[in-house]
């Protein structure tokens, strides 16, 4: 199909006359009208899933864009997922390639796993930002250019010798090329804004045509509009003017003339009250959730680092739940507070990456050999060194699982997707609490950054969490003196007494130096250090996990095996491929230290096994290692997560592997 975009001239001249009348609708407009007021003789299609992404300039507001878009399908109720994606500089130079921002999301009206791997609408605002992105853009799709933005310095800078708006090179999409900063300030004229600042609001032109589009709903947005710049109500009725302008746009313009619905998907979740959500906020509240099941003060220890520091910023609002937030000085330093914490008698977290990981990892061995619960909040994201900040990467396995000089064995949990990371944060802090022991929890920045429905569950349902505290002596020696041993053990769990400073009878030695089994007295003896190695092994060894489910209804051959965010991705590309006939069996690790103990019987039932993951192999290597299993690896560390299609072909061509 090939793109009918009109002269400059012709833009120009329907741009005025469309905003005049966008504004003029946009004034009078009652925000509960919008949807009453869509043109009865437009076409509407009925689609079950749609893939939108929009980009820009990293300060033309494109998340912002695509988390009001986000919010509305979740409350329309359509299942849904997210891929923001920006750059790594806080403000990346205009209008450049390295520069460009986007937010991509599935919706859909049936149950989806992945933000799609390629977009059926591509929102560009400007030359870098189509550039970057048409690639992914399949033929046939829809593309809204921001035709003002075309100029030939800006295309120069990106390195277009010629329009792709008239050369001929986006033939084969359905492109509307709309003015959309022209519009824009038109429709503001009366609000007394100069130009700048009126412009500044032409992403909510775009996303209320998009609204309009896709039938979205749009008092959501109003009102959060008018929240978020509730001290400057000039601005923001400008936004909304803006926004109610775009829809009106769509309705009225000629270019437009189908609009498309996509169903609540219903029938795709149990019964309950939703919300969206994202990893990061999903873990925030799981932390909070897990300090109230455990009757423990929450105490976050930290240092700003992408893409961990939104949980900072979210923990730090929620005093009034016993919730304490220090940002440190260094990494250092927040992971040290956050283990006085813990010997102090809160939930202790300590949050990073994978840098603050490395500079951590002192203090982790100390909370090992204190064994004292600690967990520490890794968000990977790509490397090494400061590597990809604001891209996605899961390369902090190893580094989690022997990251330490000696023998410090770190039990390790990954959550699956965004909504999942409420329960993961829940599920590390069981066994900090229960064994004594620092717990890794491995998210990524896709996970992080994205979001999907979340069903609220109930306070009955959560984990019992609660602790009890040394009270006294529990220790009675040869002449009949009752004393406190710090390191004496309970006989299931192997955990150590958990003794809050200050109680009388309770002092012991605490620090780095190898302790003596029982008395906790400093000890440099052979056989003691021997044991106590061993002793902390077989206390992480022997925590309680589920076994590992296998999804095999078909007595498959080859199993694909994966961990943390990899879940959505290979879920989609099992259910292609059991769409077209295959057999293929499926299974998802959340505990990576210790492993099910089911996990080697599992291995051994596959011919073939198949470790997709974005990193070089790493659980690959550690279940070769483990169970002597030849574990073939699938691996991307491009910085984005794997898209369905590829590793459909991958997981096909090792079905067909003799």
């Amino acid at each position: 199909m090939t793109s009918q975009v009109s002269s400059p001239a012709e833009q120009t001249g329907g741009a005025a006359k469309a905003a005049r009348e966008a504004g003029e609708a946009a004034a009078g407009e009652q925000r509960g009208t919008l949807a009453q007021r869509r043109d009865s003789e437009k076409e509407v299609r009925r689609l079950d899933r749609v893939i939108i992404r929009f980009a820009g300039d990293s300060g033309d507001g494109m998340q912002l864009t695509g988390d009001r878009f986000t919010s509305e399908t979740a409350s329309f109720g359509n299942d849904l997922s997210t891929l923001p994606n920006f750059p790594a500089e806080i403000r990346a130079p205009a209008g450049t390639l390295p520069g460009v921002s986007s937010f991509q999301l599935h919706f859909a009206d049936h149950d989806i796993l992945t933000p799609g791997d390629a977009p059926n609408v591509l929102v560009a605002m400007n030359p870098a930002a189509l550039k970057a992105n048409i690639g992914d853009v399949p033929r046939g799709s829809e593309i809204i250019v921001n035709t003002d933005e075309f100029a030939k310095r800006a295309m120069a800078k990106v390195g277009y010798e010629t329009s792709p708006l008239e050369d001929g090179s986006l033939d084969g999409y359905r492109v509307h090329p709309v003015p959309l900063t022209t519009l824009t300030v038109e429709a503001l004229k009366d609000f007394g804004l100069s130009r700048k600042e009126a412009e500044r609001s032409k992403n909510m032109f775009a996303l209320g045509l998009l609204s309009w589009m896709y039938h979205r709903p749009t008092e959501g947005t109003e009102q959060f509009l008018r929240q978020k710049f509730a001290k400057k109500p000039q601005i923001a009725e400008a936004n909304v003017a803006a926004f109610r302008a775009g829809w009106n746009f769509g309705e009225t313009t000629e270019d437009f003339a189908v609009s498309y619905e996509v169903a609540p998907a219903a029938s795709a979740f149990p019964t309950g009250t939703y919300r969206n959500i994202s990893g990061n906020l999903a873990l925030s509240y799981g932390l909070i959730a897990a300090s109230r099941q455990a009757d423990l003060p929450l105490y976050l220890g930290s240092y700003p680092i992408t893409p961990a520091s939104d949980i900072l910023h979210e923990l730090s609002k929620h005093k009034n739940f016993g919730v304490r937030t220090f940002q440190a000085e260094d990494e250092i330093a927040g992971i040290g507070a956050a283990l006085g914490a813990a010997f102090g008698g809160s939930l202790a977290v300590t949050t990073t990456s994978g840098p603050g990981v490395a500079l951590k990892s002192e203090t982790i061995g100390l909370a090992v050999s204190l064994e004292l619960p600690l967990l520490i909040i890794d968000i990977q994201r790509g490397g090494p060194s400061t590597g990809l900040p604001t891209k996605t990467e899961q390369a902090d396995l190893l580094q989690a699982m022997y990251g330490r000089n000696g023998e410090a064995p770190v039990p390790v949990v990954a959550p699956r997707t965004p909504a999942d990371c409420f329960d993961a944060a829940l599920e590390a802090a069981r066994i900090a609490i229960t064994y004594r022991t620092p717990v890794f929890l491995l998210s990524d920045g896709y996970l992080a950054n994205g979001s999907e429905p979340w069903r609220i569950p109930d306070l009955d349902d959560l984990p019992d969490l609660s602790v009890t505290f040394a009270a006294g002596p529990n220790h009675t020696l040869d002449d009949g003196t009752d004393v406190f041993w710090p390191y004496k053990r309970d006989p299931e769990t192997l955990a150590r007494p958990w003794a809050l400073p200050g109680t009388p009878g309770l002092e012991h030695r605490i620090g780095g130096i190898e302790k003596q089994d029982g008395t906790g007295n400093i000890s440099y003896d052979p056989a003691n250090h021997d044991f106590m190695v061993r002793t902390r092994q077989a206390k992480v060894d022997g925590v309680a996990v589920p076994d590992l489910e296998v999804e095999d209804p078909d007595g498959a051959d080859t199993l694909v095996l994966g961990w943390g965010s990899t879940y959505g991705p290979i879920t989609a590309a099992v259910r292609r491929l059991r769409g077209a006939g295959e057999s293929i069996a499926q299974a998802h690790l959340r505990h990576l230290n210790p492993f099910p103990a089911n996990l080697g019987e599992v291995l051994k039932r596959y011919e073939r096994v198949v470790v997709p993951e974005m990193n070089m192999g790493q659980l690959a290597m550690l279940i070769r290692a483990r169970f002597l299993v030849d574990a073939r690896s699938h691996t991307q560390i491009n910085g984005m997560p794997f898209k369905a299609e590829q590793l459909a072909k991958a997981l096909k061509e090792a079905i067909d592997a003799k």
